[in-house]
């Protein structure tokens, strides 16, 4: 899948090429979400200081009640991401910064667009968790200028048929609050395979379509085709093309909707098929679903949004509401990834250099012991109270001694499954000491990548260099296994790389035992499976260990796949 744009011309019809994040097609009219509200070029300067200031904090006020007020009626996930977004049009020195602005002389609207540029760029500097908070921030920038000119929000039109979202970039808050009755596929100038809106959009279900090039300028109303597995998009699609869509549908359809049970081969090789999860919601719609557990239980939503840190029974009662749909059904947990990448106002550790490297996940736990305690005992409780099979894993893990200072405070809080998170490459190189220590190990290819490459996995530009089909991140992910096997340990993936249904073939080749994806994306990925025999994935990964490249190792893969899997992609 190449990140250029290829545009050729079908009759009247134009196709473009973006990076498809979600899978499945859909057509409709274009709705372009309304740009970011930016001050007016002659804005004057403050007749009275006070005054001013005065209104540019009562426009930061309106926007935090408008975002708590939506919160109150959203889905649990969507109610997480508002607050979290209203925490930070609170923020406090962000306000400040505004005010000193118009002190030095700037008018309102100019005064919030400065300071909210100002901390973008730290934001951007920072990388990790602050960089991709910057869509966010920008976000309640535009709103907070909105609301002091008095002109409406930017953000989603209200629109009344099925309809596909255009957009430079969604911030989280709007992407989960979309009406999925009537979302039918998004698009975004921006953003990445691992951005908020690929992540959500995958797990709603919709088809999307990221860095899809001049996508803003598309005229609102223009019917489009998006095909969120290729990444392409195509204006004004003739009827041929829709025919042909149609009819793919058609097959995927009949095909992913007859497949049903535990995952395997064709030969009859048992592979896990998991859901990831990021809240309560989510939960009650995967445990509906025809999937084996739970391979990745986000549990940041817990606390991201608070503003203080939550108490063993508050903690204790969501996670029962997260255990109890998926009955007898394995649940993994990911204990909290939070840190100086992920700041929580009642864990802050300082700042640092470069927090993407800084004192997150586990490291975090480790100065904090008491933070880690307090979850561990919640999710004790929860366990056994729904008597779910809770497995817990931490994220961030780097050496062995690490792994075994987990595995002993999971061990005595009387939860019986303790694993790590393998997304550091020196985790993987050594993955046999490591997984020793513990009872299980989970691959987070998005962060395996992001390191690996040495590129941020929030930089668009560098999507390339983050694809999971690199041969380098192969190699890795191979080490890893290799290290489980010696040791006995089953190892399985949780990043965006096992729904893709191909390189779910590949990683299975590798000593992967278990794959966790959007449920959305599981019937694809049980089909693939079926259609081949272990020794057959084995040999795909080796093939596409052997390419020299990301899209040449796809390209192998996809050539020595069955013809009945590529035919349905």
């Amino acid at each position: 899948m190449t990140e250029a744009s290829e545009t050729s011309p079908v009759g009247a019809s134009e196709t473009r090429v973006g990076v498809g994040v979600s899978p499945g097609t859909a057509v409709g009219p274009v709705v372009q979400v309304a740009p970011p509200v930016r001050p007016p070029a002659d804005e004057p300067a403050p007749g009275d200081v006070e005054a001013v200031s005065d209104d540019v904090r009562a426009a930061f006020a309106s926007v935090v009640a408008d975002l708590t007020a939506r919160a109150e009626h959203a889905p649990e996930e969507a109610r997480q991401i508002l607050k979290a977004t209203a925490l930070m049009a609170k923020d406090k020195a962000l306000i400040k910064a505004s005010v000193a602005h118009v002190a030095a002389g700037r008018g309102p609207a100019t005064a919030i667009a400065a300071a909210v540029d100002e901390f973008a760029e730290k934001f951007t500097a920072l990388g990790g968790y602050f960089a991709e908070r910057v869509t966010d921030l920008r976000d309640v920038g535009s709103r907070a200028v909105a609301a002091v000119l008095g002109v409406p929000a930017p953000g989603v039109p209200s629109f009344d048929v099925p309809s596909v979202v255009v957009a430079d970039d969604l911030a989280p808050a709007e992407t989960a609050t979309l009406d999925r009755a009537l979302v039918v596929g998004i698009i975004t100038q921006a953003g990445g395979r691992t951005s908020h809106t690929a992540i959500l959009a995958a797990q709603m279900g919709i088809p999307a379509v990221v860095q899809l090039p001049d996508a803003t300028a598309i005229p609102a109303g223009t019917r489009v085709a998006l095909d969120g597995d290729s990444g392409s998009v195509t204006l004004d699609p003739d009827e041929a093309l829709l025919a042909e869509q149609d009819a793919r549908r058609e097959r995927r359809a009949q095909a992913f909707g007859a497949s049903s049970g535990p995952g395997a081969t064709r030969d009859g090789h048992p592979v896990a098929l998991l859901a990831n999860i990021g809240g309560v919601d989510d939960a009650e719609r995967a445990g509906a679903q025809d999937v084996e557990g739970v391979g990745l239980f986000r549990t940041e939503f817990v606390f991201l949004s608070a503003d203080r840190e939550p108490t063993v029974d508050e903690q204790a009662e969501i996670y029962r509401r997260v255990l109890a749909p998926f009955g007898d059904r394995r649940v993994v947990v990911r204990t909290l990834d939070a840190g100086a990448d992920k700041p929580l106002a009642f864990a802050d550790l300082g700042p640092e250099e470069n927090p993407a490297l800084g004192r997150r996940g586990l490291r975090l736990c480790e100065a904090r012991p008491a933070l880690l305690d307090a979850q561990l005992e919640a999710l004790a409780v929860a366990a056994r109270d729904t008597g779910a099979d809770v497995r817990v894993m931490a994220p961030m893990v780097a050496t062995a001694d690490e792994a075994a200072w987990f595995a002993e405070r999971v061990r005595a809080h009387g939860l019986p499954k303790a694993g790590v998170m393998i997304e550091v490459p020196a985790a993987a190189l050594r993955s046999a000491h490591v997984l020793a220590e513990v009872d299980f190990g989970s691959l987070g290819t998005n962060d395996l990548a992001q390191y690996t490459m040495a590129a941020d996995r929030m930089e668009g530009a560098l999507s390339d260099l983050l694809d999971p089909w690199q041969p380098a991140v192969l190699d890795v992910v191979a080490a890893a296994c290799g290290g489980a096997e010696q040791v006995d340990r089953p190892i399985g993936v949780c990043g965006e790389a096992a729904g893709d249904p191909l390189l779910a073939l590949v990683l299975v080749g590798l000593g992967v035992a278990s794959l966790s994806m959007a449920p959305s994306k599981v019937p694809a990925v049980r089909v693939a499976l079926g259609l081949h025999r272990l020794d057959e994935c084995r040999a795909l990964a080796e093939a596409a260990r052997g390419a020299r490249t990301a899209e040449d190792a796809r390209e192998a893969v996809r050539a020595a796949a069955s013809a009945e899997l590529t035919e349905l992609l």
